[in-house]
């Protein structure tokens, strides 16, 4: 058996890949681009374009594979809104239909597949579970949505396939909308945030999405969907006042109308001139926490890491790099106790 991890060299999937080299298990990542990885010294890589049915036809599925869909089209960079379905279809929908249309061409039948909390949309239950009422906000989300559709239509034809869910993921490597935060702080600008910041902010560790993709495989693939976040959130303003005060900033944070400034947002998205994508800003002060006991009591997944050290660490990496310094952002960052 091998496992095949399309998009393996982004993110979550490199760290996965570690862990099941470093299991002994046969490896081969399917991606893009090659990186320069420790973990390519005992595993494989194969070129393939999830956007390319032939290329995705022609990875060396065979039946028993374990397959891991890790691709995908993220909210950063922000579109314009025109481009937005075309940005993230290709990769998100028909990415994900690609592989599993090949995974059926060759008997296989266990996928692991990401998708995000966003599929959501607004609060209406909170925590907010599984069973949560779906209605995304945006194109990325609704792109995500109708691949666990596609999940479904599969999971009947016999299929076994893992859904996960997760927050916002952060961990060395990838900064995104974060970096706007980092860069207020550094020059020791007020911060604003939307709303009152009296709201929790949750997080996932891209290593606890990487141990969630493990155990998924591990537990058997059920046929089930998994929220994937930290564990006790503390508030939008904790967590920013933390890390002001980490950086030694005379940033201030500056709470405001959150009604107010969603609808100039929603002027600057309608200009074509975003700067935040809806689906971010649109949710932001609203109690959106994951609840993950499900991922414990079925897969025996439990995160490990707390939303203050994540957020430091991502601003330690961020600093490191500014600084020109070769600093490893992961060791800045320890398991909760």
């Amino acid at each position: 058996m091998k496992h095949i991890l399309f998009g393996g060299d982004g993110f979550v999937g490199r760290h996965l890949a570690q862990k099941l080299v470093a299991d002994g298990e046969e490896v081969v990542v399917a991606d893009i681009h090659r990186s320069d990885l420790p973990h390519y010294r005992r595993s494989r890589f194969i070129e393939a374009d999830v956007t390319v049915p032939a290329a995705v036809r022609a990875v060396p599925i065979q039946p028993g594979d374990m397959v891991y869909n890790l691709s995908a089209k993220m909210l950063s960079p922000i579109q314009v809104r025109a481009k937005r379905h075309d940005f993230f279809y290709p990769v998100n929908y028909h990415g994900t239909k690609h592989i599993i249309e090949a995974m059926d061409a060759a008997g296989a039948k266990d996928l692991v597949h990401f998708t995000t909390d966003m599929i959501y949309g607004h609060t209406v239950i909170y925590p907010m579970t599984e069973e949560h009422p779906v209605s995304p906000l945006g194109e990325y989300g609704q792109s995500k949505l109708d691949t666990e559709h596609l999940a479904a239509e599969w999971r009947e034809r016999g299929m076994n396939i893992s859904l996960f869910r997760p927050r916002l993921i952060i961990g060395p490597g990838r900064l995104g909308i974060l970096e706007k935060l980092f860069k207020l702080i550094d020059g020791n600008l007020p911060v604003p945030m939307i709303g009152s910041g009296k709201n929790p902010y949750q997080f996932i560790s891209v290593f606890d999405c990487a141990e969630a993709a493990r155990l998924a495989w591990k537990a058997g693939v059920p046929n089930e969907a998994y929220n994937l976040g930290s564990l006790n959130p503390p508030p939008v303003r904790k967590l920013l006042g933390d890390l002001i005060r980490h950086a030694g900033s005379k940033s201030l944070l500056v709470p405001t109308p959150g009604w107010a400034v969603k609808r100039t947002l929603d002027l600057l998205d309608r200009l074509n001139m975003p700067l935040m994508d809806p689906e971010q800003y649109l949710i932001a002060d609203e109690m959106c926490v994951l609840d993950v006991s499900k991922g414990e009591r079925q897969l025996g997944w439990v995160p490990q890491y707390r939303d203050e050290d994540m957020l430091i660490a991502a601003y330690t990496e961020y600093r490191a790099k500014r600084e020109g310094r070769q600093d490893d952002a992961e060791a800045s960052i320890q398991p909760a106790e």
